[in-house]
């Protein structure tokens, strides 16, 4: 990825600062965005400190959802760098409430955040990739775009969504030189428990057993950024019992529909 471009959103904690930080191990430009400009300066940091130079890391706050924006932000990071060659987009909330007690607000903004916000700023970078005839698009999407589970009806929603959209996307795009990867994440170490939305939109402020147990985000980082690397479609990464849930879900159904049922 020496001098490559490598756009990641959601770039300013978790599994978008780790690819962050990875790729920048590999001499990547790299444009970093997210809503919270001081983490994605002490982001930045980081990448200088694993080997690029200043002038190859771009902070870009971003709100994913300010669709209006987006133009203007992919013309600053062609003015820049002159080509974007992977999308990461890893912008997302997620959600713990009950479907009877979550307010509609809730839903809207996972869907908002997690669908069309990744959406509006893959559209906005495509015509870019379609004509150079080149380019990589990804999407962190979830164990839960495959697997329904109790106090994440919206966050499973939308991840669903998002799966089905980077499949169909794939399909249009593949042979104009365009590849579109998956990432599916289980258990990951990261603050997504503590900043997921709660029943009134509020920050759900706890941390998870499954998340506490889960895999090493920098793990994550290096497991994402080889399937990247190889072209990979779809990019399972988790090393709990999460994961078997995607084979079992093919398999047998019904048996994962008795073993998720009343799951927190």
């Amino acid at each position: 990825m020496t001098s490559r471009t490598v756009w990641i959103t959601g770039a300013s904690s978790g599994i978008g600062e780790a690819l962050a930080v990875r790729y920048a191990g590999e001499g990547a430009n790299l444009v970093l965005s997210a809503r919270r400009e001081p983490e994605l300066q002490r982001v930045a940091t980081r990448c200088i400190e694993a080997g690029i130079s200043e002038d190859q890391v771009l902070v870009m706050p971003l709100d994913v959802t300010d669709w209006a924006a987006l133009p203007k932000a992919v013309r600053t990071v062609l003015d820049r760098f002159g080509a974007i060659d992977l999308l990461i987009n890893n912008a997302g909330v997620s959600q713990r409430s009950l479907c009877k007690d979550t307010d509609m607000s809730v839903y809207q903004k996972l869907m908002d955040v997690d669908v069309m916000g990744q959406i509006a700023l893959t559209k906005a970078v495509l015509p870019h990739m379609l004509e150079r005839g080149a380019g990589h698009i990804a999407v962190t999407a979830s164990v839960a775009g495959k697997v329904g589970v109790p106090q994440r009806t919206g966050y499973c929603a939308a991840k669903h969504a998002v799966m089905g959209f980077f499949d169909a996307l794939r399909a249009e795009v593949e042979d104009s030189g365009i590849h579109v990867s998956t990432i599916v994440p289980g258990f990951i170490r990261t603050a997504i428990a503590e900043n997921a939305l709660a029943a009134d939109g509020s920050a759900f402020g706890r941390v998870d057993d499954d998340i506490a147990g889960g895999m090493d985000v920098d793990e994550c980082a290096e497991v994402v950024v080889n399937g990247l690397n190889a072209k990979k479609r779809e990019i399972p990464v988790g090393k709990g019992k999460e994961m078997a849930a995607l084979w079992v879900k093919r398999i047998a159904p019904e048996m994962l529909f008795r073993l998720t049922k009343g799951r927190n």
